[in-house]
């Protein structure tokens, strides 16, 4: 495993004054680090723009030094029993257990163990029983992504048999017999794991695969099982008149088992044809570090982004965090949405592009050094698959995440500053503090848990470059919000469009099934969209009837390479010359340091089969050029029509709208990923900027 001498996370990436944030820091080195905090207002590393810019806070956290330490973490999820399970036997044990396995490996795979006795894949794919030391092997292996059922036998006089047999009845069962004089005694007490092997106080041998009906039997009765259709939405699996089974590091749960038959897609209706839980070598999600220093947010401190830097020579981490008010006290007029569920959703996000040749622009610009691609032991993002190809669904903050800090590049080898999320919504806040535009931070999380109190009282609300990933609260939140008057910036594209949950147990812990249709990074197995963790339909927001149209007036249409263009003003009506005021020119932004241009990327149009009837004026329109372009899948129809009815091109465009609700809500809509990567542009004195300064001062009064 490739370890970072000097690495952190923090157990919460926001909070109000009074809250407390713990950082957890694993140190290779032997000598302290030292750690301090930051206010960010830019993580662009460019140096053709304004570079990295932070602002020392001693005053709220004195620069103190911490004494290294290293920390472990373990990926792959297993099942362990909460206390051990005690047995005498007069006859005979038997293991057993349903298994799907999905992956070869170079080591053995343990599918059920139980103290001295165990039930394992080889490494050339053979189920093997095994006590101690003494093993039966199968006599031909598994295929991959077929169910069978296992059974091992051990006698008290020291006979052993493994009977392996394809549930489909496709092939007829195998039956392997052993007779062993050094099985001894059968009696013992041992905590049992599913999935893994507890090896003097260590886990191995993680399982790649779904397990179904795990099973202890002795003397001809039932010991200890479990019944994965219990429970679906915990981490917890009830026993059977014997210990409960912990999950650990959040195995696949909803997934199909061997009963399902294409009769039900939700597993609620029929759990028992879901009775499988799914688990990878790879999963984890919180790596349950040790404290190793507190953070309280004074009462005083400005709601802002910040950054908890530690440091050691040359080696350097950084931590970002946000501070939002008091719940129900705005400090400002404005306040910037932090798109923090996106940003743990792309946790990690492993470029399939990523290449070596990367690192001389990250040394140039002093960027952020660590990249998920080449420290993919850390845990890689849901735009990733596991290690048998499968989606990683799961995604959380617990744990060092390299793309979430300042001066990471997301594209090494973009002729601009190749900014995504966390970074790119920095060219906001910069350029909020260029206007000297007070504003408050408030973020998904705050959304989620208190509604449209989190942003009751704000003049205007604004997004950064991608507010993407949404559960059902926080869209509540927001339509809210804009019905009530308050007026609604979306100042990026492809947002609102996936759905997702969060645990009722962990609500760090976050789920997405890629379901039906989407531009997907995979896609989820017949019969899965629907989550594990609430149980409702997964996939986009537009499939549950919640399109982003219906919220802000457009929706995701067409995505593209890292290139950005220029919008065309469309709009004449003298009714909304304020927002062009102070710009002549016909194109508005061609020019920034996301794309080199103020719409690309991904972008969203309007649409009036799917915007509830908004009355939208489109202000500026840019359109898709050459072949640098797709339309989105949930968009097309066959390879020569599509929803719109019309040609391809013409659907392959942002929209820059501007529309009111009959309360008087307003909504302001760019459509396009790239935009905020032009305000900072010539020193923040673009066409971009005057155009979002006109919008956004109507809005808060100030114009």
């Amino acid at each position: 495993m490739k370890k970072i001498p000097l690495v952190g996370y923090s157990s919460k990436l926001s909070g109000r004054p009074g809250d407390r944030i713990d950082f957890m820091v694993s140190s290779e080195l032997d000598r302290d680090y030292c750690a301090q905090l930051f206010r960010s207002i830019s993580a662009d590393p460019n140096p053709n723009g304004m570079g990295i810019v932070e602002q020392c806070c001693d005053k709220f956290f004195p620069k103190r030094n911490f004494q290294s330490r290293q920390q472990n973490f373990h990926p792959g999820s297993y099942g362990l029993t909460n206390t051990s399970v005690q047995i005498e036997v007069m006859s005979s044990v038997r293991l057993s257990a349903l298994i799907y396995p999905t992956l070869r490996c170079s080591n053995e795979q343990s599918i059920l163990e139980y103290g001295r006795f165990g039930i394992a894949l080889d490494v050339q794919g053979s189920v093997v029983l095994r006590v101690d030391e003494t093993i039966v092997r199968s006599t031909h292996p598994v295929e991959l992504r077929r169910w069978y059922r296992v059974e091992g036998y051990i006698g008290i006089s020291g006979e052993m048999s493994l009977t392996l047999e394809r549930v489909d009845g496709s092939q007829p069962a195998s039956k392997v017999l052993k007779n062993s004089m050094s099985v001894g005694k059968l009696d013992q007490i041992a905590e049992v794991t599913i999935a893994a092997r507890l090896s003097d106080s260590s886990i191995i041998n993680y399982f790649n695969g779904k397990i179904e009906s795990p099973q202890i039997s002795k003397d001809g009765y039932t010991l200890a099982s479990w019944d994965f259709s219990k429970d679906i939405s915990s981490m917890t699996v009830p026993g059977d008149e014997c210990p409960d089974l912990k999950l650990i590091n959040a195995p696949t749960r909803a997934v199909t088992g061997t009963l399902w038959d294409a009769s039900e897609m939700n597993w609620q209706h029929k759990p028992d044809h879901y009775a499988a839980i799914a688990f990878h070598q790879d999963d984890i999600y919180d790596f349950g570090w040790q404290s190793d220093f507190s953070f309280v947010i004074p009462e005083n401190m400005p709601s802002g982004v910040y950054v908890m830097r530690i440091s050691l020579g040359a080696f350097y981490d950084a931590m970002p965090f946000f501070v939002c008010p008091k719940l129900g006290q705005p400090t400002a007029k404005a306040c910037v949405l932090v798109s923090t569920f996106t940003y743990s959703i792309y946790g990690n996000h492993a470029r399939p592009d990523y290449e070596p040749s990367w690192l001389k622009r990250m040394n140039d610009w002093n960027a952020y050094p660590n990249n998920p691609a080449v420290f993919s032991d850390y845990g890689l993002s849901t735009y990733n698959n596991h290690p048998d190809g499968t989606g990683i669904c799961h995604a959380s903050h617990k744990r060092p995440l390299f793309n979430l800090r300042p001066g990471y590049l997301t594209f090494g080898q973009a002729e601009c500053s190749g900014l995504r999320h966390f970074q790119a919504d920095s060219h906001l806040i910069s350029w909020l503090h260029a206007k000297d535009i007070s504003y408050d931070i408030v973020t998904d999380e705050e959304l989620h848990n208190d509604g449209v109190v989190a942003i009751s009282g704000y003049d205007a609300v604004i997004t950064g470059s991608h507010p993407e990933y949404h559960t059902t609260e926080t869209l509540d939140a927001l339509t809210n919000y804009r019905d009530k008057g308050g007026a609604l910036h979306y100042l990026g594209g492809n947002g609102f469009y996936w759905r997702i949950a969060r645990h009722k147990d962990d609500p760090s812990l976050l789920e997405i099934r890629r379901a039906e249709d989407g531009l997907r990074a995979w896609a989820s197995e017949p019969g899965e969209y629907y989550n594990a963790f609430d149980g409702a339909y997964g996939g986009l927001w537009r499939r549950s009837g919640r399109a982003p149209q219906q919220l802000v007036g457009i929706g995701f249409t067409a995505q593209g390479t890292f290139d950005g263009m220029p919008y065309h003003r469309v709009c004449r009506n003298p009714k909304f010359d304020w927002v062009f005021e102070g710009i002549d020119d016909e194109l508005i932004g061609d020019f920034g340091f996301s794309g080199n241009g103020a719409a690309g990327f991904e972008l969203d149009r309007m649409d009036i089969k799917l915007d509830a009837g908004h009355d939208i004026t489109v202000l500026a329109q840019s359109f898709a050029t050459g072949s640098k372009f797709i339309l989105v899948p949930e968009e097309q129809l066959t390879h020569l029509t599509n929803l719109s009815g019309g040609p391809e091109e013409d659907v392959m465009r942002a929209d820059m709208v501007y529309f009111e609700t009959p309360s008087g809500g307003k909504v302001f809509s760019v459509g396009s990923i790239t935009f905020c990567g032009s305000l900072p542009w010539n020193n923040f004195e673009n066409n971009v900027s005057r155009l979002l300064l006109n919008v956004l001062s109507r809005s808060i009064g100030d114009h």
